[in-house]
């Protein structure tokens, strides 16, 4: 439906007709319920695409050469900066975890050492719940968005998802904050995660060039106020929060490639290297401070690399099967692992979703049972007499490390309570550790496997940020421990080595990425010669797993209702056509309109983009010009650059604005319709859209595959997808596809048919795998 140049009853039926047809939502209609229990909101899009209109291309010509060198320039620096800012993030995050942690553990192994064993759980319990409560309340009342990993919004983010408040400045300092006391906690929780989302809110801050609201501005920045300079920068952050993270510059570049980008190019692939060689460089200049005892009692000021590195290590052929059985075992663990995790946040979803104070009870009673567990189970293990070739003193007395005495006698140590009452990454690097063979028995790596894999599942949803990444690997080390501990002396294999592949396993049966959590493990534990075995492994259990389910950050992001599209399209989709799911009527606009018309369409719709249509008598018939923001027409509106008449006048129109005018806003600083006021004769008056129109925009007919439609949008990194008719008639537009229109709530509720075809596939699989079963 065109908007002409209506007469006053024209307009007052128009009123009354509906803008869009009741099968059509005007906004995503999947579930915008966070697992956190966050308000129900409809989620954005991003515009990724170049808007090229007049007024773009003529900012373009106006640029001169150091203008555009001040451009480039100011990419690198930016990188620079986010490499250093998130580099000292990491190093001051990883140094409080191991003092406040580090301090509590030494008060709790005092009172242990005096037989005081109450008052010792006492402080244990006290501790670990005020900290934990402390990080779930500054989460819930100051920065809800900051709950969690994180990971599932940046990686819908750079999908072309806007979750609201994700990259706010209360958001970053609740990440930073809340991760260090939720780590310190002793919950089953990592700072990984937190790590990535701090590292993106860090470059989306810098990329924003400051607020107008306090008055923090930065011309030069200006450049950057759009989706995709950001989109960039928040790619670049999120690579050096992986690098920051586990001290793995190169596996933050590949995990960002792999796991975290929708769309990728050469000259990002240099920038996010430089990004993370400066975070490198930053932590190695940190460490060596440390080292130097200038860091406090126990502070190492960063993730010093694993020792499971040894020059004489030999494996051979017969290696290889309990390897490759560990890896099968490890796929299935970590399907299960999603499984279980997802039944969880669906569960703690219902819980949150009754108020504030449930879900700090929630993680009161979480806190409370991970202490009780924590503290009690090791009374249950056995001690150990210290062995003669200690790989350090025994027992560990005022410190972390591999002899903790707990209740045991002199000379004796608990193995158990040397995993629990340590840090994870101090468990993971005893864990790892070579030469401790016979430091760890069966039993005491049982029960710590199911105790690391429970806490984390039951963990992950409460209302702090709390990672997966660090727990997945304490519980893949401890099941390739117990592997190692099965296989004995019939490999040539030592228990650190089997830790090592452990964890790969669960990793890639959980995350489901191979090529950067290959180089992420090698860069950890510095073992170059365990490159087959670990590219076996992964390649495995990520085949194995994929067969069950998706990746943990893919169902958290189905959990939280944000319309991630994949890379590719259901097979469904290759049935249907754009045509079949495109639904209107549609709402356009004329190349000069009247401001009337546009503010009427502007209160009554939530759109974003709408076409332009030229109409006799500017063209001969009705033609598609292109397509305008929603944003756009709203700064139009305010500027008020009106004409009296519809006479084109895009030379004086032009001249009314700059750049800043139509640069990405944020949330706060959007101006909203409603604080638009007009009068009654700039009601009646005209304006110009055609220098603000896109006239490239892209185009699909109606006879295309939903299939081809989904791979243009997603690759291109569409927000709006225009469809045209295949034969040309009275509308040059049939209408708009948009992120919702791909979605499969959508899809199979206007086809519900296609539920029937999926169920088939689905049954396919259940009778393939069943036939696998019963031949096992």
């Amino acid at each position: 439906m065109s908007n002409n140049h209506l007469s006053n009853g024209e307009s007052e039926h128009l009123i009354r007709q509906p803008l869009l047809s009741s099968q059509r939502s005007i906004i995503n209609s999947t579930s915008q319920v966070a697992i956190v229990g966050a308000n129900v909101c409809p989620i954005e899009s991003l515009d990724y695409e170049i808007f090229e209109n007049e007024f773009f291309k003529q900012d373009w010509r106006s640029r001169g050469v150091y203008q555009i060198f001040q451009y480039i320039c100011m990419k690198w620096f930016l990188c620079l900066m986010i490499g250093m800012i998130v580099g000292f993030i990491g190093f001051c995050n990883n140094l409080a975890v191991e003092n406040l942690a580090g301090i509590k553990f030494v008060i709790t192994s005092n009172m242990m050492l005096e037989r005081r064993f109450l008052l010792a759980f006492v402080i244990f319990f006290a501790s670990n719940l005020i900290l934990t409560l402390f990080a779930c309340i500054i989460t819930a009342f100051i920065a809800p968005a900051a709950a969690g990993s994180g990971i599932s919004e940046v990686k819908a983010y750079l999908n072309g998802v806007d979750a609201p408040g994700i990259f706010t400045v209360p958001t970053l300092f609740v990440k930073i904050i809340g991760s260090i006391t939720a780590v310190s906690s002793s919950l089953v929780v990592g700072k990984a995660g937190p790590m990535v989302h701090t590292g993106a809110c860090v470059a989306a801050l810098l990329g924003q060039g400051g607020s107008k609201r306090f008055g923090i501005t930065w011309r030069w920045l200006r450049f950057f106020k759009n989706d995709r300079d950001r989109r960039d920068l928040i790619i670049c952050g999120s690579a050096a929060g992986i690098a920051a993270a586990f001290r793995a510059p190169v596996g933050g570049v590949l995990f960002a490639l792999e796991e975290m980008a929708s769309w990728w190019r050469t000259a990002l692939l240099w920038r996010a290297f430089f990004t993370t060689a400066t975070v490198a460089i930053f932590l190695r200049a940190m460490i060596d401070v440390c080292l130097s005892g200038k860091c406090g009692l126990f502070g190492k000021g960063g993730l010093i690399m694993f020792n499971a590195y040894s020059a004489s290590i030999s494996y051979h052929l017969r290696d290889v099967p309990p390897v490759f059985i560990l890896a099968v075992v490890g796929g299935l663990l970590g399907s299960l692992f999603n499984f279980m995790t997802n039944k969880v946040l669906r569960m703690y979803n219902i819980i949150n979703e009754k108020g504030t104070i449930y879900k700090l009870l929630l993680a009161c009673l979480i806190s409370i049972f991970t202490s009780c567990l924590l503290f009690g189970l090791p009374f249950f293990a056995s001690c150990r007499l210290c062995p003669l070739d200690a790989v350090e003193p025994c027992p560990t007395i005022g410190r972390s490390g591999i002899y903790k005495k707990f209740q045991c006698p002199p000379n004796h140590y608990n193995g158990l309570a040397s995993l629990i009452f340590n840090t994870n990454d101090d468990a993971i690097k005893n864990l790892f550790s070579m030469n401790t063979d016979n430091e760890f028995e069966f039993s005491s790596m049982l029960i710590f496997f199911f105790i690391c894999l429970f806490l984390t599942i039951f963990s992950c949803g409460i209302v702090a940020p709390a990672g997966l990444f660090v727990p997945i690997i304490v519980t893949g080390a401890s099941y390739g421990r117990m592997v190692g501990i099965l296989v004995g002396t019939q490999s040539n294999l030592s228990h650190g080595l089997y830790a090592v592949l452990g964890a790969a396993s669960l990793l890639g049966g959980s995350m489901r990425t191979t090529v950067s959590l290959c180089v992420i493990i090698l860069e950890l534990t510095n073992n170059l010669l365990l490159l087959p075995l670990i590219m076996m492994v992964l390649l495995v259990s990520k085949s194995v797993a994929n067969v069950f389910n998706c990746n943990v950050y893919d169902l958290i992001m189905k959990a939280k209702g944000l319309p991630y599209l994949e890379t590719h399209a259901e097979p469904y989709m290759r049935q249907l056509t754009v045509g079949d799911v495109v639904t209107g009527p549609l709402q356009m606009f004329n190349g000069i309109e009247k401001v009337r018309n546009i503010v009427f369409v502007l209160r009554t719709t939530t759109h974003n983009g709408f076409p332009i249509i030229d109409e006799p008598p500017h063209s001969e018939t009705p033609v598609l010009f292109g397509i305008i923001l929603r944003d756009h027409l709203i700064t139009l509106l305010k500027k008020k650059a009106f004409l009296p008449s519809p006479m084109a006048n895009s030379y004086d129109i032009l001249r009314q604005f700059s750049a800043d005018d139509f640069a990405k806003k944020g949330s706060i600083e959007r101006v909203k319709i409603e604080d638009v006021q007009l009068t009654e004769e700039e009601m009646g008056m005209y304006i110009d859209l055609h220098p603000f129109t896109n006239a490239s925009p892209y185009t699909v007919v109606e006879t295309m595959s939903l299939a081809k439609a989904l791979i243009l949008f997603r690759e291109v990194g569409l927000r709006h997808l225009l469809v045209i008719p295949k034969i040309p008639g009275r509308s040059p537009v049939v209408g708009i596809l948009t992120r919702h229109d791909f979605t499969p709530e959508h899809i199979l509720g206007m086809h519900p048919f296609l539920v029937r075809s999926r169920w088939k596939r689905l049954r396919f699989w259940q009778t393939f795998l069943e036939k696998i079963l019963s031949g096992l």
